[in-house]
């Protein structure tokens, strides 16, 4: 029996936060977090997992980055919000209960704004939350490092793409095990 910290594909949906294009100047590795949030988007998908992707203002501050939204199922729309954490959006809430998840994946942007109080409001919702923290960032790597240290002492869990994609897949036997390892290298 894993240990409960550990993710499971059928209990976990990923998270992607306000990804959005109007941050790329502002955020200096921007293109890379896009670029490895749209890899584990499209290992989540190969694992069965649900994707929610939130979005602040999106009249003001445009859509979900390109690269990542080419990787996502056509059908899903992002939820529009104005409140940082995307637990202030009724509509995030009940995508989430309706995934029947108990662990979330969080990643996005900003790491110590709109990601720090998701995730707070996850973990006050009995969510166990894991940050892929090469996944998230912020305009300013002292933000980022204390909101991640934050979260930690709060009880968010640190972890990676490589380090979630193989929780997930357990043994080298899984069905995706070589595409995914294709994906990572």
């Amino acid at each position: 029996m894993p240990h409960s910290n550990m993710l499971d594909p059928a209990r976990t949906t990923l998270v992607i936060t306000d990804m959005q294009d109007a941050f790329r100047s502002h955020i200096s590795d921007f293109t890379e977090t896009a670029a490895r949030i749209a890899l584990m988007a499209h290992a989540a998908q190969l694992l069965g997992m649900p994707i929610i992707v939130t979005e602040q203002y999106p009249k003001g501050l445009g859509h979900t980055a390109d690269e990542i939204r080419a990787v996502l199922p056509s059908s899903l729309e992002a939820i529009e919000k104005m409140s940082f954490s995307s637990c202030g959006a009724p509509q995030f809430i009940k995508q989430l209960e309706d995934t029947g998840a108990t662990q979330v994946l969080l990643c996005g942007i900003e790491a110590h704004i709109c990601v720090n109080q998701t995730a707070h409001d996850l973990l006050a919702r009995q969510f166990q939350v894991h940050l892929l923290t090469d996944c998230i960032t912020a305009r300013d790597d002292e933000n980022k490092a204390l909101a991640l240290a934050k979260l930690r002492h709060s009880g968010a869990l640190p972890s990676t793409i490589e380090m979630a994609l193989f929780e997930f897949m357990r043994d080298a036997h899984h069905k995706h095990f070589k595409t995914i390892q294709k994906l990572i290298k």
